[in-house]
């Protein structure tokens, strides 16, 4: 993945998701042969030249300020997490020196005891690229029961949420409104090429993603961005039936490390009660079953 590719296909297909009458333009009738927006109106909106923005569209041009981002980033109708990600893929590396690939990625001590802390609540830690580098009881067994729950251990086997979603039968079937989940899973990897353009593990997940599942690639096609940090969705869970959960991700301010994702339900609903069920499910056996008082009572 190049970075000015990227922004270059970027700046493409959202103009091409714009109609004039989207932005106020009149068209008086004529005949246009692209559905979306021209450059030079996209230019004009945008309080630039068209032969420069022809250029960073076709990445020919390199140095787009910030002030030329956030104009385009208006014109184009783009919410604030666009904007942002428009900023990662036009920034240059610092001092002419290549973009280093990022390190392999470990669970700290602080989040495996924040796991162990909030025991009975389903929570998962993904890496970057959707890898699960760790998760409790309740999380394995709410996201992905079907698999061995020592797999995020061994860095060669772990399970990736996103091929989960688009590729395995049994995660797809977990959600009742499968495509809602996978636009919020291609919005996230979109996030995650702005940042981390040169990394050729994410590379090869989206080329994979894009070679075995035509969903992913009409949805990457599009270059929409969704930054769900809070998303409710329906589950169809085999072992506890219907809930909805709301999924909140947690993350560094910087966007830079594992995150933690947590699922809760509505106190005192039917869903909070199929997730107090699951947790009793999953629980060790010693603690099922019924503790031996210390001090048995006599009778006199």
């Amino acid at each position: 993945m190049k970075k000015h590719g990227q922004l270059a296909d970027f700046l493409q297909a959202r103009r091409g998701q714009l109609r004039p009458e989207d932005v106020g333009l009149r068209t008086y009738g004529e005949r246009r042969r692209v559905p979306g927006l021209r450059r030079e109106e996209l230019a004009m909106l945008a309080g630039i030249s068209a032969p420069y923005y022809t250029r960073l569209e076709q990445g020919q041009s390199h140095n787009a300020s910030p002030q030329v981002l956030d104009a385009l980033a208006g014109a184009l109708r783009l919410d604030e997490s666009e904007r942002v990600h428009l900023h990662a893929l036009a920034r240059a590396p610092g001092g002419g020196r290549p973009v280093g690939r990022p390190g392999p990625e470990r669970v700290s001590e602080a989040t495996r005891a924040l796991l162990a802390a909030i025991d009975g609540t389903p929570a998962i830690v993904l890496g970057r690229r959707s890898d699960v580098l760790a998760w409790n009881r309740q999380g394995h067994a709410l996201f992905a029961g079907h698999l061995d729950p020592g797999g995020p251990d061994d860095p060669g086997q772990r399970p990736n949420m996103a091929r989960l979603v688009f590729l395995d039968a049994h995660t797809r079937d977990l959600y009742t409104d499968w495509t809602a989940k996978a636009a919020a899973v291609v919005g996230s990897l979109r996030l995650t090429a702005g940042r981390y353009p040169d990394d050729p593990q994410l590379a090869g997940l989206i080329g994979e993603l894009t070679m075995r599942s035509p969903e992913f690639a009409t949805m990457w096609a599009d270059h929409r961005i969704l930054a769900c940090d809070t998303a409710g969705y329906e589950m169809r869970h085999p072992l506890v039936g219907t809930l909805t959960v709301t999924q909140q991700t947690l993350q560094s301010p910087q966007g830079d490390g594992p995150a933690l994702v947590v699922a809760t339900a509505a106190p005192g609903s039917p869903s909070a009660t199929a997730l107090t069920l699951l947790a009793h499910a999953v629980a060790p056996q010693e603690a099922a079953r019924p503790r031996l008082d210390a001090h048995p009572r006599t009778t006199g």
